[in-house]
């Protein structure tokens, strides 16, 4: 068990949290959220002690072992990939340097033996003599190939040292495991893994994560950072979100009678432990949720934007069609035709690929041949993966800028759409050039609905997005009527939006289906 105890923290003046007490336990997984800058990382700084609280105090069952996933790739760069991994239990690694210089001593005493037994009796206890053997399936399973283990960590590729480093915090059964973003940089194969591995784990988790459909498997328990405070929330993220929207909704309606809301939330409670899957965190989860009352819902003080994409002009037969169309070292001769209700993800093993298609689609660049034929009924908005061209040395206000893109001129409209994207007030006269990543996609967001493109093009929206943004984009994207193409390393949006799927292997592999993305896993099986 790990405890904090009357947490508080202040950076500047500036409150982060005040007298925070949560208790997290045995056979749980925590999954910390809060928008961006609310200070999850912070906290879990605070949790591993890593950081001091201006006030209170974390309390760790005494002889339990807490493994952190590391941040700093570099940190060891000396260390072979194994021996990186087996440092993951710091008290094993200790116990064998220690056995060894004892076992090369000359003369060995007496007392020497006897130390060496207890070494021996702990060595085993914490299963040393097991201890290669799982680092080894821990990588295997993670995706590193054997001829890397004895390699430096130095000469190792960046992307492969992450999944060695999360080896290293999965590694010796910790009885509190802390990961901060696990699922950063990790191929679809290797996150299934480490949902596996999380979902059969018995311990303590605590997890920071902006992967929706990662927090929806293996989570028991939310905890919200927001305004100052974390409030811990049986369930997943899922659970989460629509209890406190639903509860959020009842109190608006304060003519409904007590018994028609106790009513339905006792049958969204019933729902979501009926679909609790089978493994041993979801159990856990659905002994809490039979347990849980209508008094333990509440709803949410956090804000989401109001993403909806909808369009006047109704779209023709001819929409999109791409024929022999060629780019060096992209792709060959890729062909394809865009239907009315299709809402296409398209994957890649170098994301360029896609932007580069996407940028030939919209007359950004020019395909080496082949051409594209675009219907007479047909505009396309485009949401670039990368957007400076709009920001960067554009000194207009948010106001400003979004009043380029619209047929009403008047401030009170223009404001209310950025007020649909969390914008208000004063905040409006900042200028676009200073804002944040995330901020500059709201403002397309916002650009994008005044536009009102029956056809729209997405390379990766959700980056730079909390995970506020990110549900509303996801339902945005479920809603737009018209077609839509999209590459994205969210799970859950792929999972819930896309009916067909193109996947550009390689310059001259494309596999086209009309399919979800789970059909499509399956099929490649």
């Amino acid at each position: 068990m790990i405890q904090a105890n009357n947490i508080s923290l202040a950076f500047g003046g500036r409150t982060l949290y005040k007298e925070v007490n949560l208790k997290f336990t045995k056979g749980n997984c925590y999954g910390i959220i809060g928008a961006n800058g609310a200070g999850k990382s912070t906290f879990l700084k605070i949790l591993t002690g890593e950081l001091e609280p201006n006030t209170g105090d974390i309390f760790i069952t005494p002889g339990e072992r807490m493994s952190v996933l590391q941040q700093n790739q570099n940190a060891f760069d000396t260390e072979t990939v194994l021996d990186t991994v087996l440092l993951g239990h710091k008290r094993l690694m200790d116990i064998q340097k220690e056995k060894d210089a004892l076992y090369m001593k000359d003369p060995f005493t007496e007392e020497d033996g006897i130390r060496a037994g207890e070494l021996e009796t702990e060595f085993a206890e914490l299963g040393g003599w097991e201890a290669e053997s799982e680092a080894k399936n821990l990588l295997q399973g993670l995706g590193v190939k054997e001829d890397l283990y004895y390699t430096l960590m130095a000469d190792v590729d960046p992307k492969v040292k992450v999944k060695i480093l999360l080896a290293q915090a999965l590694f010796g059964n910790p009885d509190i495991l802390v990961l901060d973003e696990p699922t950063n940089n990790l191929d679809f194969k290797t996150a299934v893994w480490l949902e596996n591995f999380l979902l059969d784990f018995e311990n303590t988790v605590i997890i920071v994560s902006h992967n929706r459909h990662f927090l929806n498997k293996v989570c028991t328990h939310i905890c919200d950072v927001d305004f100052g405070q974390i409030n811990m929330f049986i369930g997943n993220y899922d659970f989460w979100y629509q209890s406190s929207q639903l509860i959020a909704r009842q109190l608006k309606d304060q003519n409904k009678k007590a018994e028609q809301r106790a009513k339905e939330l006792k049958e969204f409670i019933a729902r979501f432990s009926a679909n609790a899957s089978k493994s041993k965190q979801a159990t856990s989860r659905k002994r809490e949720l039979e347990r849980l009352t209508i008094e333990d819902i509440k709803p949410s003080s956090r804000k989401y934007p109001y993403i909806d994409f909808r369009f006047e002009q109704e779209i023709g037969k001819e929409i999109l069609k791409v024929t022999n169309l060629t780019k060096k070292g992209m792709f060959k001769n890729l062909s394809f035709n865009v239907e009315k209700g299709q809402k296409i993800a398209f994957f890649a093993q170098n994301s360029q690929v896609i932007t580069t298609l996407f940028n030939i689609i919209t007359g950004k660049e020019q395909a080496d041949s082949g051409y594209i034929n675009i219907g007479k009924t047909i505009s396309i908005s485009y949401l670039p993966q990368n957007n400076n061209e709009y920001f960067d040395n554009c000194k207009l206000s948010i106001v400003d800028w979004l009043r380029q893109f619209s047929k009403d001129q008047n401030e009170t409209f223009i404001r209310s759409w950025l007020g649909r994207m969390l914008f208000t007030g004063e905040e409006n006269m900042k200028p676009v050039n200073v804002l944040s990543g995330g901020e500059r996609v709201r403002c397309m967001f916002a650009k994008m609905m005044l536009q009102g493109a029956n056809v729209i093009l997405m390379d990766e929206p959700t980056n730079h997005l909390d995970l506020e943004s990110i549900t509303s984009l996801n339902t945005g994207m479920q809603n737009f009527r018209g077609p839509l193409l999209f590459t994205s390393h969210d799970q859950e949006i792929i999972e819930t939006v896309a009916n067909r799927i193109i996947d550009i292997r390689d310059e001259n592999t494309i596999i086209d289906r009309q399919m979800t993305y789970q059909e499509y896993v399956d099929s490649q099986k």
